[in-house]
């Protein structure tokens, strides 16, 4: 979700106390940032990836990553916050996935939030970009003679080449992790409205309808549970897909795809968090599903704290 869009939607908080996001006389929750420069928290992160055609599983594949968020900097207005990358893990055996899985080890994101946590922009892209082309100019070399390959390597090196990038498509799990911060709910009250999100064709950006509520107050255990629900506009979809397909396939001189074969072509994403009462994260799970005819893929990632 676009967190400044979101965070113009809902109501916002206005002189927020120092202390405590849980008010069981009203039935409210708040996800606000109470860090303190040199806070630490670890993470790991599970990605699992699902193709389905038809009634059958066709691949399944699984990643998963620890991240040691640390908190460089607090001031009135913002926050600095390191994400570093450590400890990547796949489930393929192939020496190709293994190698590619390698290229963010040890990479580390520096991006800025808001006073409450809202998510602001990436600090150092420069230096992320950076470090993925200098990872990425050896498998060129290994990967020379697999032309498929080479494809892959620039999709990746253009995920990491800009700001915008970077922002939109390589730091979903950050992004994740912010989803709530900035905004007080209220238990049961679903909240509606639409955003403008990341179009990763690299046109204008997709339409969205979007749900959010509080699902959940744990005032024992300090924390609560959060969804929300976001579905692309389908014809925005449907026609960035089919361009960005028939560009592809005549780039390769193959035959070019027919509209008919993306019907029923659709885009939702939910997302459920447990937000501790300091904003902190203890467990978030994000569900992409990408539908279109008979074949159906799925991206789900598990943040959780260790």
């Amino acid at each position: 979700m676009t967190k400044k869009l979101l965070t113009a939607l809902l109501f916002l908080t206005i002189g927020l106390p120092a202390f405590g996001q849980i008010n069981m006389v009203d039935s409210t929750a708040q996800v606000v940032t109470y860090w303190a420069k040199g806070e630490k928290q670890n993470y790991t992160v599970t990605t699992e990836k699902i193709k389905i055609k038809s009634a059958d599983t066709t691949s399944r594949d699984i990643t998963s990553y620890d991240v040691e968020v640390t908190v460089l900097n607090q001031t009135d207005k913002s926050y600095t916050i390191e994400w570093l990358y450590k400890n990547i893990k796949t489930n393929s055996t192939n020496p190709t996935i293994q190698k590619l899985m390698t290229v963010t080890k040890d990479m580390k994101v520096v991006f800025k939030t808001n006073e409450l946590g809202t998510f602001t922009e990436v600090v150092n892209w420069k230096e992320v970009r950076d470090y993925i082309q200098k990872a990425t100019n050896p498998l060129s070399k290994d990967f020379s003679a697999i032309p498929e390959m080479d494809k892959v390597l620039k999709q990746l090196t253009a995920t990491y080449s800009t700001k915008e990038a970077i922002e939109s498509a390589a730091i979903r799990d950050i992004q994740q992790f912010h989803t709530f911060h900035g905004a007080q709910y209220k238990l049961g009250e679903v909240l509606k409205g639409q955003l403008k999100v990341p179009n990763l064709f690299g046109t204008e950006p997709f339409d969205s309808d979007f749900t959010i509520y509080l699902d959940e107050i744990n005032e024992t255990d300090n924390n609560f549970i959060l969804r929300a629900t976001q579905e692309v506009n389908k014809e925005q979809l449907t026609n960035a897909t089919f361009d960005y397909l028939t560009k592809m396939a005549n780039n390769m001189k193959v035959a070019t795809p027919k509209r008919e074969d993306l019907k029923d072509l659709k885009n939702e994403t939910l997302t459920a968090s447990r937000m501790d009462g300091t904003g902190w994260v203890v467990y978030s799970v994000q569900t992409t599903t990408i539908t279109s005819d008979n074949i159906t893929n799925i991206e789900e990632r598990v943040i959780e704290i260790k």
